[in-house]
Formats: C-alpha cells, sequence, structure tokens
C-alpha cells in the first residue's frame, strides 16, 4: 500500500505532498519532518499531529 504523504525535497528545505489529492499539504519545513509524515499515515491522530506541528513551527524561528 502506497503511503498517502510524503516529504518531498524543495529548495530550503521540505514540503508534504498528499499523493490523493495531488497538492502540497502544510508548511514548509527546513528539517525533514519524519515524525508528522508517519502520524498522518498511521494513526492519524488531530492531537498529535497539532503537537507536532507546533514543534516544527518553532524550529522555523
Amino acid at each position: 500500500m502506497a503511503k498517502r504523504y510524503v516529504a518531498r525535497g524543495v529548495p530550503g528545505g521540505y514540503r508534504i505532498w498528499n499523493r490523493k489529492s495531488q497538492r502540497w499539504w502544510g508548511d514548509h519545513y527546513e528539517l525533514c519532518p519524519d515524525d508528522l509524515i508517519a502520524e498522518l499515515n498511521g494513526a492519524n491522530d488531530p492531537a498529535r499531529i497539532t503537537a507536532l506541528l507546533k514543534h516544527y513551527r518553532a524550529l522555523k524561528r
């Protein structure tokens, strides 16, 4: 089974690509968000996704 969300390298970092809708999801990330990708493709827990998004946004500052 192919994963729905994948991290793709873009100039300056990474973005999350949604294979089903064929568009970008979320923000631009400087570091590869491996744990966020795993959560999106796995349990998909909204509270955990929110916590991970806050974590990655804090790294950009």
